[in-house]
């Protein structure tokens, strides 16, 4: 993992076409902004996580043939 320092206004970029901005950040909480083209998808880590975990339990409930 690569691991950058930031300021607020501060960009980090992802390719060519992604574009990470730091906006704020208040104690413990941090404020981001994503730029990216309409087709890549942006989830925040838990909603990946719950996304993963409700596939898991459809395996369990509807057992395949």
């Amino acid at each position: 993992m690569l691991i950058l320092t930031r300021r607020p206004g501060e960009s980090l970029l992802i390719g060519d076409d992604i574009e990470i901005t730091l906006i704020n950040v208040e104690g413990r909480q941090v404020k981001v902004g994503v730029k990216a083209p309409d087709h890549i998808t942006i989830l925040r880590g838990e909603l990946l996580e719950r996304q993963d975990d409700a596939t898991e339990s459809e395996k369990d409930i509807w057992p395949r043939a």
